[in-house]
């Protein structure tokens, strides 16, 4: 007689479905280890016990998909605030007035900095239009998507002024137009984790698009 594996019996039953009908009183007899320790259960205990964690399980995901769902929809309604108010903008001074504004109140970003690589020779004295180095423009460039994560070796934390030392991450989105980079956004913040490199930057991305529309729109009108 051949010798009788688990993976037999597991078989049998699932080809078999109307063996514990046939033998019903059989349940009631088998009795496994609780799952979590202490007495022996019965089949059906254990059974029911099992589809309990199966449901615990799936209701603790679905409140997940549900609590991302709902953070997603309260940025895609601060996105659009932002977008509405670049809409209306109808100088320089304005959008960068309100840049700062919802990025600030509506975001909790506190640090915000711009700059843009070609200063009109009739400005001075804005920090928008401050020097930026050649190879900032050039990393810049790069970007296929914003840059999340330290401050070390870009030279970017000068830009947030007296708050340079305490910035601990930043995200760094290029701003573009017409298929050249004209500048770039960088947002800073104290906690190091605030911006991380595995991170989605989705909104950052449209962020970039927004401000480059915008910026494009009144650029004309810094003076």
């Amino acid at each position: 007689m051949s010798a009788l594996f688990p993976e037999d019996v597991a078989d049998y039953l699932k080809n078999n479905p109307g063996f514990f009908e046939q033998y019903a009183d059989l349940m009631a007899q088998i009795f496994l280890p609780h799952p979590h320790g202490g007495r022996a259960v019965s089949l059906a205990e254990r059974q029911m016990l099992t589809l309990r964690e199966k449901n615990r399980t799936t209701e603790s995901k679905l409140a997940e998909l549900i609590a991302f769902g709902e953070e997603n929809d309260a940025i895609s309604e601060k996105v659009h605030r932002l977008s509405v108010a670049l809409i209306a903008a109808e100088t320089f001074q304005a959008v960068i007035h309100l840049l700062n504004f919802h990025l600030r109140d509506d975001f909790s970003v506190p640090h915000v900095a711009l700059r843009l690589w070609h200063k009109p020779d009739e400005v001075e004295g804005l920090p928008e239009f401050a020097a930026v180095s050649e190879e900032l423009q050039v990393f810049a460039e790069t970007l296929a998507r914003p840059y999340c994560g330290s401050t070390a070796g870009f030279g970017t934390a000068s830009w947030f002024g007296e708050y340079s030392g305490h910035i601990r991450s930043q995200a760094l989105i290029a701003l573009r137009n017409g298929g050249g980079t004209i500048g770039m956004i960088a947002l800073g913040s104290e906690e190091a984790q605030r911006f991380y490199a595995d991170m989605g930057t989705l909104y950052l991305e449209r962020l970039g698009e927004m401000v480059s529309a915008a910026l494009a729109r009144v650029t004309k009108s810094v003076l």
